[in-house]
């Protein structure tokens, strides 16, 4: 084959230790460091993706119930037309579904036990356009909501935790009370439990009450819905969209998309994610650097062969060449079973850990205890593309000082003993 001869030497050097006690024990090293480059990148994909995989589930529950963008009054005040403004942000070809609502915090009551929601006013059919959640229960609990029919749909940890079950009545108290010598006296109204729901987000099923636009708007004294709710085709557009809408609607009304709302969540588990891609990181760099040690004693055992190749004429740079081949050689092969283990365990990973908590009598994730009954996963090429690279830039930077060594050889001193 026409390769340069440093390609070939190289990769000889890479699969030597078929003969003699020494280089043996110099190929052990160096598959040794092949396995440990291996396994921490396949243990970074790995970890990465079952991040990204409760990331996905949290945010598809949490999607599930609140709309992707909501617009809503500046001032806190009904918005003078909602189908008018509902209209206007149909006008952007991503908006796919709107709906009025109105949101308030309340106290809700059931003999002495006492909660905070937040109350969300709705109305049941435009509200199945906006939310996966409204869509599944439209025609069930949500059609029991009327107007006048002072119904409510309470979240199921919420009933749970109250006691209360379908046709209990509970009582709403509310802000904005009469005055009274005795102090501010609370709005109280006392409202028919038609239905729970489960979204599988704690948030939400422990804190959120759903009536009708028409009752809220009676409850709170407003003259109508305080916002609109939107439905993007793409629900990663968000952001650049509500900034669309806001510079069409005018100052007049706030656009807040589904990820400024949860910024602190989404935060958080961005921090943890790169702390958890350094931490990994680490032992990647270890696995490469211990690519060092096995050049060095490559360097050491190849003096002779060095000097050989000096004397026919091989400069000091097609020395280190060689050596760099083989170190930048075992940095691939590594990486690359690295990727092809990750990517094996993360695309079964829902099949693989079953099969331990089966094994092992054990389970990881307990339905009584989490939300999440099963592992996640969710590979995504914007973290495999980086570890891939750094991989292989951590394993050529090892190869730099042995392979330096390995030019300074000078041929005399190498060949006087041989």
């Amino acid at each position: 084959m026409n390769w340069p001869y440093e390609l070939q030497i190289g990769w000889r050097y890479t699969r030597a230790g078929r003969a003699g006690r020494r280089n043996r024990f110099i190929s052990f090293i160096s598959g040794v460091s092949m396995l440990g480059i291996a396994l921490g990148v396949a243990a970074l994909i790995i970890v990465l993706s079952v991040m990204n995989g409760f990331q996905k589930e949290v945010r598809d529950r949490m999607l599930s119930v609140i709309a992707h963008i909501e617009i809503y009054d500046a001032q806190g005040q009904a918005l003078p037309d909602w189908h008018a403004t509902a209209a206007h942000a149909r006008e952007n070809k991503q908006v796919i579904g709107a709906a009025p609502f109105i949101a308030a915090q309340a106290l809700i009551a059931r003999g002495d036990d006492m909660r905070g929601v937040i109350v969300r006013g709705i109305s049941p059919p435009d509200e199945a356009t906006v939310t996966d959640l409204a869509a599944q229960l439209k025609d069930s609990t949500l059609a029991r909501l009327t107007p006048g029919g002072w119904g409510i749909v309470l979240g199921g940890e919420l009933a749970r935790n109250m006691g209360v079950k379908e046709g209990d009545k509970v009582t709403l108290a509310v802000s904005g009370g009469q005055v009274t010598p005795a102090g501010v006296i609370p709005r109280l109204k006392q409202l028919t439990v038609v239905g729970t729901f489960d979204a599988g987000h704690y948030e939400y099923d422990s804190g959120l009450a759903l009536i009708h636009v028409d009752d809220a708007a009676r409850l709170f004294r407003v003259d109508g819905p305080t916002g609109v709710q939107l439905r993007l085709a793409d629900v990663h557009e968000a952001r650049p969209v509500a900034d669309q809408l806001a510079l069409a609607l005018g100052p007049q009304v706030n656009v807040r998309d589904w990820t400024r709302t949860n910024r602190n969540w989404f935060a958080a588990v961005q921090v943890e994610k790169r702390l958890m891609f350094i931490i990994l990181t680490l032992i990647v760099a270890v696995a490469a650097f211990n690519l060092v040690s096995t050049l060095v004693m490559t360097v050491t055992d190849k003096q002779s062969d060095i000097a050989i190749l000096r004397t026919l004429g091989a400069s000091p740079r097609s020395i280190m060449g060689i050596f760099m081949i083989q170190g930048a050689a075992a940095g691939i092969i590594g990486t690359l079973a690295g990727v092809g283990l990750g990517l094996l365990v993360a695309f079964n990973i829902d099949v693989i850990v079953p099969a331990i908590e089966r094994l092992l009598h054990v389970s990881f994730l307990p339905g009584s205890v989490y939300l999440i009954s099963r592992m996640p996963s969710d590979p995504q090429s914007t973290d495999i593309v980086p570890i891939v690279v750094i991989s292989l830039l951590l394993a050529f930077v090892a190869t730099l000082y042995p392979s330096w060594r390995a030019s300074r050889v000078q041929p005399a001193e190498a060949l006087r003993y041989e």
